[in-house]
């Protein structure tokens, strides 16, 4: 009896090739990743006063070589067989649906953060960023996530803007900050 025989409980499950190596488009999005953030730390104009032992490329290089080093190793894995686990989080329920409301609470809150930044600068969009991710999530404390939002946006720009030298919007506390 050959497997055209059987009916079609028992004929053996077929998948494409690609199907079985489905991984190989992670790879894909790694490796087109690292080229572009190599590409970009390559043509990154440098100024002669910013030289140094360790420059502005010199992150975004060691990143895109990861990418591109990761994106082999994992090609490799998935072409010798290499497969990929099933979710299986203790606390992840496979069998009910994703919870669209607070993903789009969260893309609402990125997006005007990334809206509000410039004319209301850092700390208050980063508040607003810190607190409507916190809300996002679940926490209904309105009592002291405001709060706890405010001071953690202000130590972040504090740290960035003085500490760190890397220059963030103030907006209108720019004085008082």
């Amino acid at each position: 009896m050959t497997t055209t025989d059987l009916p079609d409980q028992e004929a053996p499950e077929r998948r494409s090739w690609l199907r079985e190596h489905s991984e190989l488009g992670v790879c894909a999005l790694l490796l087109a990743l690292g080229v572009l953030v190599l590409t970009d730390a390559l043509t990154m104009d440098v100024e002669i006063a910013q030289r140094g032992p360790i420059g502005p490329r010199t992150v975004p290089v060691v990143v895109g070589a990861g990418l591109l080093v990761v994106a082999l190793l994992l090609a490799v894995d998935v072409l010798r067989g290499g497969r990929g686990e099933a979710e299986g989080g203790e606390d992840v329920d496979l069998s009910e649906p994703a919870d669209w409301r607070t993903v789009l609470l969260l893309a609402g809150v990125f997006l005007a953060t990334a809206v509000l930044i410039e004319p209301a600068g850092f700390p208050a969009a980063g508040a607003l960023l810190f607190w409507g991710s916190a809300f996002a999530l679940g926490s209904r404390r309105l009592d002291r996530d405001p709060l706890i939002a405010a001071v953690l946006s202000v130590v972040t720009y504090e740290v960035f803007n003085n500490l760190l030298g890397v220059p963030l919007p103030g907006g209108p506390l720019m004085g008082v900050l």
